[in-house]
């Protein structure tokens, strides 16, 4: 063990004998853990902080945006004017998305009309 780690660990321990982290907010409640197992081990420490910080990868914000829309376009009337502007946003989302590298299946739903079917028949 390195000697910074030592000296945390040391720390760490004297707060714990204080009674300093008694009366944190969620204490005695499970920790909210992500996955990020498909996250590379150096990268993962940056990734949380950007999370925490609230800020998603461009391409991450483009899917979110996408899947919002597919949302709404399936509330809206094909009348609806605003429905022919989210329809071409939509596209060109899944154009940025696609030569960005990442799959759009997501939007076509046929995993969910493929999960449909599996469970009819049971």
């Amino acid at each position: 063990m390195l000697l910074v780690d030592q000296w945390v660990e040391k720390h760490i321990k004297d707060a714990q004998e204080k009674g300093d982290f008694d009366n944190l907010p969620g204490n005695g409640q499970p920790l909210s853990l992500d996955d990020d197992s498909a996250v590379p081990e150096d990268l993962r420490v940056a990734f949380r902080i950007l999370k925490n910080a609230g800020y998603l990868p461009p391409a991450l914000q483009d899917r979110k945006e996408a899947v919002e829309l597919e949302h709404l376009l399936q509330t809206l009337d094909n009348d609806d004017p605003q429905f022919a502007v989210s329809e071409k946003r939509l596209r060109v989302l899944q154009l940025r998305l696609q030569q960005a590298g990442m799959n759009t299946g997501f939007l076509q739903g046929h995993y969910k009309d493929a999960l449909h079917d599996k469970f009819r028949r049971k």
